[in-house]
């Protein structure tokens, strides 16, 4: 896409200490005139960690050159412990960034997109080019975005109703409680069930240093094996998706609902009679 637009990509600062005034002496520099953007680009599924240093978005655009902010995972909820990592697209626009792009699905919660804001003379420019219509999403993507993004008109309705993030903030005592009914109704089913305690990640490329601890149920797989087990569940109607670890197969209730948990218990049951 660089390549496509004629820039041409200079490199500023370190792999891991990157400050602005790294970012002023490139522009500054007579070989890199004229200077067209600053391109930030969020690290969503790695982090490097020890001497770590990098400019924030308010200081890159102070520096008077347009900025270019791919804050990744679509982060619009502010305040959330779980996503305090995570560049938030309102502080980038509030800096006054150009453009800022991010994920519609991931952390944000809605369908696979991806969505461009700020400046209107900037994503005026976007929109023109002809590869936007080339890359637009269709029109059920589309209520399925706008539909997402209502919700983040309350912030706390958001929090409850978007799975994503219900699923960050599930409390404590409601893990357990659907961990022990879900045991409760695999009880009998002739394989070994036990709750204990696991970490899980968020994953989708997002959040990768976040461990959520919780209750889980853990599951031998009986006579036919874990491995055989957790492809049958796959196969199932409905599928259901666990993780193996130590031979056990961990079915996590941080990601069903209320209703889900019988449908999941007779998916168990029927796929370990075969």
């Amino acid at each position: 896409m660089i390549a496509l637009s004629g820039a041409r990509l200079v490199e500023v600062g370190t792999a891991n200490r990157t400050r602005a005034a790294d970012y002023a002496r490139a522009i500054a520099d007579p070989e890199h005139a004229p200077v067209g953007t600053i391109l930030r680009v969020h690290p969503s599924n790695f982090r490097a960690l020890g001497f770590v240093e990098e400019a924030s978005i308010e200081e890159l655009c102070q520096l008077g050159v347009p900025v270019i902010d791919d804050a990744g995972s679509g982060v619009l909820i502010e305040g959330l412990p779980q996503l305090a990592d995570e560049p938030a697209v309102p502080r980038s626009v509030r800096a006054g960034a150009a453009l800022v792009c991010f994920s519609g699905d991931k952390l944000l919660g809605g369908p696979q997109a991806g969505l461009i804001v700020g400046r209107h003379e900037a994503v005026g420019a976007a929109r023109r080019h002809p590869l936007a219509r080339a890359v637009r999403i269709d029109k059920l993507s589309l209520a399925a975005l706008e539909a997402t993004l209502r919700l983040y008109r309350e912030p706390a309705r958001a929090r409850r109703e978007l799975p994503v993030l219900a699923m960050l903030e599930v409390p404590a005592e409601e893990l357990v409680r659907r961990a022990r009914r879900l045991a409760e109704e695999l009880g009998g089913g002739g394989i070994a069930v036990q709750v204990v305690e696991a970490s899980a990640r968020v994953g989708g490329g997002a959040l990768p240093l976040v461990e959520l601890r919780g209750p889980v149920v853990a599951l031998d797989g009986g006579a036919r094996g874990v491995d055989a087990l957790a492809d049958a569940l796959r196969a199932g109607d409905p599928p259901v998706v666990g993780r193996i670890a130590d031979d056990r197969l961990l079915l996590d209730p941080r990601t069903m609902g209320e209703e889900e948990l019988e449908p999941a218990a007779r998916a168990v049951l029927s796929a370990a009679r075969g």
